[in-house]
């Protein structure tokens, strides 16, 4: 009775949350009445999903059963997989409405030691196509074709029975300019060294009413690492540092059919650009707070800083405070820091454990970067190959770049053995 009491109470909490988004918070802030104020980091490519299974729903990836794709979710919930070894190769064209010659791909896999330890890898690489380079004038420099990889060490320990914890290392490299000087400042690559934590609940014997199955709450830190920069005279920008909280419920409804139901909050873990304006002929920061800090700091003072909304007069001009600061409206402050987390759901049904149906949908404010889609997916299993296709439609239109992105990924089952069962004890 206690397990689908909490696994309801995630859906009221998930329900909440849609309806802080959508409605006015008691002072009366609407997200129409929020500035545009999208966040920013360099590397985005680190944060793009890179596998068709969680991009058939809704990007809802976090508490999924184990892959060899959860070196990219959750490591920590490789523990509790009963396949001993997986690889997987995806392959997503990019941008499609824009271009195209821009892809990612992403190589991964994971070897089971026992039921305590578990290692794993990946490979990212992303190429931005081929860019041709020219000087104020509009004369052809050179033609380059600018890329980006990762590449990923895994390890996840099992703590108990339904708990176990993940840690990732990572090394990235992003050559966007091929060391071309631009108004002689001599370019260079960037480069991050950067951590994941994972940690992972699983429990396979769960109810929601009286249908078997398990539930699996997980929650991740993601791309802890340095801030980067492309010359010595730049100023360093953050990676996209995240927090991903996830809730699964796979239902097993027979020995042919299973449904799993996927939620995800995410957020970025990174400041808020303040509000600036010009007072007197000098950018002035009206309310929030300097991004000028360290990488700890900033992860901090990411679940503070939002300026919210800079009062004004009948004038239309900012008021002031008797200390000289500039009023904000009541409640804005906060409404703009819920607005920053993104919601991710899906479901995925699977019949025999070879045929799979899956579709989600994403959300995210429309004043933090306006992505909405609906993703639909399917998988075919035979033997020890598996292959999955997903597809992203934007919610927003056709003019969304993102729209009719597709994914493709390859698995390949490496011990047609089961692993030891999850449910048993850790010795």
């Amino acid at each position: 009775m206690k397990k689908t009491i909490n696994i309801l109470a995630v859906a009221f909490m998930s329900i909440l949350s849609f309806n802080v988004f959508a409605q006015p918070t008691g002072s009366g802030v609407t997200d129409d009445q929020l500035q545009l104020n999208s966040i920013t980091t360099a590397v985005p490519f680190m944060s793009i999903t890179p596998d068709s299974r969680a991009g058939g729903m809704g990007d809802a990836g976090t508490a999924l059963s184990p892959s060899s794709t959860s070196v990219y979710w959750n490591t920590s919930g490789l523990t509790f997989s009963d396949q001993k070894s997986e690889i997987s190769l995806s392959y997503t064209p990019w941008l499609r409405q824009l271009t195209n010659d821009i892809h990612l791909s992403y190589l991964s896999g994971y070897y089971k030691i026992n039921k305590t330890h578990t290692i794993g890898g990946a490979i990212r690489f992303f190429s931005l196509g081929e860019i041709t380079f020219t000087d104020a004038s509009g004369n052809v420099i050179r033609d380059d074709k600018p890329s980006e990889y990762e590449l990923t060490a895994a390890y996840a320990f099992r703590l108990s029975d339904k708990m176990s914890l993940g840690i990732n290392g990572k090394f990235g490299y992003s050559n966007l300019t091929g060391g071309l000087t631009v108004a002689g400042v001599n370019t260079k690559a960037g480069i991050v060294g950067a951590t994941d934590l994972s940690f992972t609940y699983f429990n396979d014997k769960a109810r929601l009413g009286k249908t078997n199955g398990t539930y699996t709450f997980a929650t991740t830190i993601n791309n802890v690492g340095n801030k980067i920069a492309y010359s010595e005279l730049s100023q360093r920008d953050f990676i996209p540092m995240n927090l991903k909280i996830g809730n699964a419920f796979k239902a097993d409804f027979d020995r042919f059919n299973s449904v799993t139901f996927s939620l995800d909050l995410q957020r970025l873990l990174v400041p808020t650009p303040a509000a600036y304006d010009m007072i007197n002929g000098e950018n002035t920061m009206l309310s929030g707070m300097s991004s000028d800090v360290g990488v700890i700091a900033g992860m901090v003072q990411s679940f503070y800083d939002a300026p919210g909304v800079v009062a004004v007069d009948e004038n239309g001009d900012y008021i002031q405070n008797s200390d000289g600061s500039y009023q904000v409206v009541s409640g804005s402050k906060f409404k703009e820091e819920l607005s920053e987390i993104n919601i991710a759901a899906g479901v995925e049904w699977w019949y025999n454990n070879i045929l799979a149906l899956r579709t989600g949908v994403f959300y995210e404010n429309k004043n933090k970067g306006n992505r909405q889609f609906l993703n639909l997916g399917a998988s075919l299993k035979y033997n020890m190959f598996g292959i999955d296709i997903s597809y992203l439609a934007s919610l927003n239109g056709r003019q969304s770049p993102l729209a009719n992105t597709l994914r493709f990924t390859i698995r390949l089952n490496l011990d047609q053995k089961e692993a030891v069962s999850s449910s048993e004890s850790t010795p």
